[in-house]
């Protein structure tokens, strides 16, 4: 990728809209070389239309966020699990 990127905190924003925890914090593995890493550690495009995280080792999508009046679509299919970590 050549194009500039942000991490995956820019990610936290838009994600506090539809989960109640910390997104950012939580541990996602790719799905296609099976990394595992928060995803803070994401490289994140956008933000138009919308936002497209990719895997920082093999550079595939692991998410896409789109934001518009009233409505998110959040497309998880390059994340084989989500982890989010919750108070006992």
């Amino acid at each position: 990728m050549t194009a500039e990127h942000l991490d995956g905190n820019a990610l936290a924003g838009p994600m506090a809209e539809i989960f109640a925890v910390d997104v950012t914090a939580a541990t996602a593995r790719c799905a296609n070389c099976g990394l595992a890493g928060p995803i803070a550690s994401l490289h994140v495009y956008g933000p138009e239309p919308g936002l497209v995280a990719r895997c920082p080792s093999c550079g595939e999508v692991v998410l896409r966020l789109v934001r518009s009046l009233g409505a998110a679509w959040l497309d998880l299919r390059g994340a084989v699990s989500l982890r989010v970590s919750l108070p006992d």
